[in-house]
C-alpha cells in the first residue's frame, strides 16, 4: 500500500503548503498514458538497457485544491527505488520536490537503502534540480543514450540547449 502524505517540508524546504501528495488513482491510467506520451514521445522510458512502460509502474501525483501539478512513476526492486519519470505541469511551487520527498519516504517504507535516477547529459535543469535536493551523481555511462535509441528511436540527437545527447548520468538519493 502506498503512502499518502500532505507535504509540509522537504529537503529543501521549498514546497507551498497547499500540496497534497496521493498514489495515482486506477481510473486515472489513462490520464497517465497520455500524458506520458505528450511528455516523454511515448510510454517506454528506456534506461540502464531497460525498457519500462512507465504508464504501468507505481505512481505519485502532487495535487494542490485537486489540481493534478505533477506525476512520478517509479520501480522498487532489490532494495533500490528507481525514479523512472518526474514530470511537473506547474513549475516554481514545490511540486518536485514534493513528489522526491514523497518517493523518499515510500521507499523507506518499503525497505530500499537508495533512490537512483538516470538524466541525459544535456539535462542541465534536472541536474540542478536533484543535486540541490541532496542527489549525488554516482556514474556516468557512456553512449548509453545512444545504445537506447536502437530500441527507442524517437530519442533526439540533440537535446536541451543544443547539447548532443549521448550519456546517461545516474544520480542517487542515499537512504541510510
Amino acid at each position: 500500500m502506498l503512502v499518502q502524505m500532505d507535504v509540509q517540508a522537504n529537503i529543501d524546504g521549498q514546497i507551498e503548503s497547499d500540496l497534497h501528495v496521493r498514489p495515482l488513482g486506477d481510473d486515472e491510467r489513462p490520464w497517465l498514458e497520455e500524458h506520458l506520451a505528450r511528455s516523454w514521445g511515448s510510454c517506454e522510458i528506456v534506461n540502464r538497457g531497460h525498457v519500462h512502460d512507465a504508464a504501468r509502474l507505481p505512481a505519485l501525483v502532487c495535487l494542490a485544491r485537486e489540481h493534478v501539478l505533477g506525476v512520478a512513476t517509479f520501480h522498487i526492486r532489490d532494495g533500490q527505488c528507481e525514479l523512472v519519470t518526474l514530470n511537473v505541469l506547474r513549475k516554481h511551487r514545490g511540486v518536485g520536490s514534493a513528489l522526491l520527498a514523497a518517493i523518499a519516504v515510500e521507499a523507506t517504507r518499503q525497505g530500499c537503502h537508495r533512490v537512483w535516477l538516470v538524466a541525459t547529459n544535456d539535462n542541465l535543469n534536472a541536474l540542478r534540480f536533484y543535486q540541490r535536493r541532496n542527489m549525488r551523481l554516482v556514474a556516468v555511462h557512456r553512449g548509453a543514450v545512444d545504445d537506447a535509441r536502437s530500441v527507442k528511436s524517437s530519442i533526439p540527437v540533440v537535446g536541451d540547449y543544443g547539447i548532443p545527447m549521448h550519456d546517461e548520468l545516474e544520480l542517487e538519493l542515499s537512504l541510510r
